[in-house]
């Protein structure tokens, strides 16, 4: 007896359906691209904005997952100057919209917040969720950003890898006080030398070892591990424990946190910590007893450590739990942010100066502040092609009054945030970007225009 031919068209999608090592539940799938996968049988195709350090080598680590395939990676470079990356020539360019007709889910890891957000926002629009690597891209623009669609921090980078711990300590009755990562170097004002030294041994940008060295990314990550997860800081800066070992840094952590009404979110600094992140908590007191024979001390505070953080090879992690439509890790910048990262001047900085750029740089670096206490500072991530109005001392925060920043997505976005946190997105004092004072100009001049012709010729508009 011949089957019917839509049982039989039934049968055909569940046998291409279960090729899979798993099966996906594609709830943040519109219904066509649920049925084209399960049609095709065919693998996830995401694709990556940059081709820094973190990018090419998540497009090394996803050969581990049969799964996903890679179908294109975004780029700002001419293509043919790219090199050492991974991938086809073809499959590199520089359209979003063909990233967004060729993807599934797109991963942002450019490490650039002002163009992280213009990508990142032009995916979401088009439905399709974004995984990022991005801390400065999550503390700048994440939260509105994540108000239009799936936009998730991932595992791997010292944020994620605490916000994956914290759900597994909460899941066995910890109660996290303190959320630290471990920084075993740092110098507030290295020098160019040193490293442009450091940079070629460690291959990864000039910029980038200079950020990790000034201490800007440490608070930056902790920014965003404090608004993830509901956390807040003891002061300006954080208090960064130096101690000869991590764990006793993380009891003095613990000590400050008790006299806190929620988590604090700070770091030690200690040459022979691992490179990893820890959570200093609290347990029942029927589980001291039990907790101490498992090693954790006698209490009350308890100090895990995850002894290492691996980047890119733990992205594809937080990759399948969003294709999966797992929705225990969606860590992100949160809906009510509390902290950000303000620019702080290396050196003295004279009026009509410009600088280049913020993060990394040697004319400024960046401390974690809150923002309600700091509203008129300008987040390190803002800073690019910013001219100075006033001088500046060395060690001064940079406010809006100070410099003047171009027009860009992400500051439009970020005055949206700082009216969430504030109530008011009317920075006083802020030097507005000479093509917005020439825009409203013209609009001056129209409405005067308008005005005389009407008065003139006793004409009504």
């Amino acid at each position: 007896m011949p089957v019917p031919i839509r049982k039989k068209r039934k049968i055909e999608i569940q046998r291409h359906f279960y090729r899979f090592p798993f099966t996906p539940r594609l709830a943040w799938l519109s219904r066509e691209r649920q049925e084209k996968l399960m049609t095709t049988g065919r693998k996830y195709h995401i694709s990556v904005i940059g081709t820094g350090f973190i990018a090419r080598g998540l497009m090394y680590a996803l050969k581990y997952r049969p799964q996903i395939y890679l179908s294109n990676v975004l780029t700002r470079r001419p293509v043919e100057t790219i090199v050492d990356v991974p991938v086809p020539k073809k499959l590199i360019t520089g359209d979003i919209n063909k990233v967004i007709k060729n993807s599934d889910l797109v991963v942002e890891c450019s490490g650039d917040a002002i163009h992280g957000t213009q990508m990142a926002e032009a995916v979401l629009k088009a439905g399709i969720p974004v995984v990022t690597m991005n801390p400065e891209l999550q503390i700048t623009s994440g939260t509105m950003l994540a108000k239009m669609g799936t936009f998730i921090e991932a595992e791997g980078d010292q944020p994620g890898t605490l916000a994956a711990l914290d759900i597994e300590m909460k899941n066995m009755g910890f109660k996290p006080i303190v959320y630290g990562n471990i920084k075993r170097f740092q110098n507030l004002k290295p020098t160019p030398e040193d490293m442009r030294y450091w940079a070629k041994k460690q291959g990864i940008s000039f910029t980038q070892v200079t950020a990790f060295t000034d201490g800007s990314k440490l608070q930056v990550e902790q920014a965003l591990v404090a608004n993830g997860l509901g956390a807040t800081i003891v002061k300006q800066g954080l208090t960064g424990i130096s101690c000869k070992d991590h764990e006793d840094g993380a009891h003095r952590l613990g000590e400050i946190a008790k006299t806190k009404d929620k988590p604090i979110s700070d770091y030690v600094l200690c040459p022979t910590a691992p490179a990893g992140v820890f959570i200093v908590a609290t347990h029942d007191k029927e589980q001291a007893s039990r907790l101490e024979y498992l090693k954790l001390g006698p209490g009350p505070y308890y100090v895990i450590v995850k002894p290492y953080h691996l980047c890119h090879l733990e992205i594809a992690k937080t990759i399948i739990k969003v294709l999966n439509g797992e929705n225990n890790y969606s860590f992100n910048n949160g809906p009510h942010p509390t902290i950000q990262v303000a620019a702080i001047a290396k050196r003295k900085i004279e009026a009509g100066e410009t600088i280049e750029r913020g993060l990394g740089s040697f004319d400024v670096r960046g401390e974690a502040v809150k923002i309600a206490a700091k509203p008129n500072a300008v987040p390190l991530t803002l800073i690019r092609q910013a001219e100075f109005v006033k001088s500046i001392k060395e060690g001064q925060l940079i406010t809006f009054a100070d410099v003047r920043l171009p027009k860009t997505r992400a500051l439009e976005l970020w005055l949206k945030t700082l009216k969430i946190v504030t109530g008011n997105d009317k920075i006083i004092g802020r030097q507005k970007p000479k093509r917005e004072i020439r825009e409203k100009s013209r609009k001056k001049k129209i409405t005067k225009g308008l005005f005389l012709f009407k008065h003139l010729f006793n004409f009504k508009l």
